[in-house]
């Protein structure tokens, strides 16, 4: 069984920040693309950072600039740095791995999520 675990979430205030982790576990063959992805209250899911296992980045265009994605491939983790975070930026936060498990069927797999409040 495959499963990832967030952690770091919490209540910040604006202008504040935040580190998120992700440790995916269980019986993994490999892992491909990592990412965080978002969903505010009423709103639907967005993607908010993806990394490659080389390390290739896609933020989305609120993240810019405040936001930084890296991964440790020996840990099967994935963090994202939240800088000068803003009210906006309130939502359940979910990783996600596009992974093969040692079963040998690809899939995408998420977290339970994490919720963070950013307050004005």
């Amino acid at each position: 069984q495959v499963q990832l675990v967030e952690s770091g979430g919490g209540l910040v205030q604006a202008g504040g920040s935040l580190r998120l982790s992700c440790a995916a576990s269980g019986s993994i063959f490999s892992i491909n693309a990592m990412g965080w992805y978002r969903q505010a209250p009423g709103k639907r899911r967005e993607l908010v950072a993806t990394i490659t296992t080389g390390g290739s980045t896609n933020y989305a265009d609120s993240v810019k600039g405040r936001f930084t994605i890296s991964r440790d491939n020996a840990k099967n983790t994935v963090y994202l740095q939240m800088n000068t975070l803003k009210p906006e930026d309130t939502a359940v936060y979910y990783c996600n791995a596009d992974l093969i498990p040692f079963t040998g069927v690809r899939r995408s797999t998420w977290g339970q999520g994490t919720q963070v409040t950013v307050s004005s």
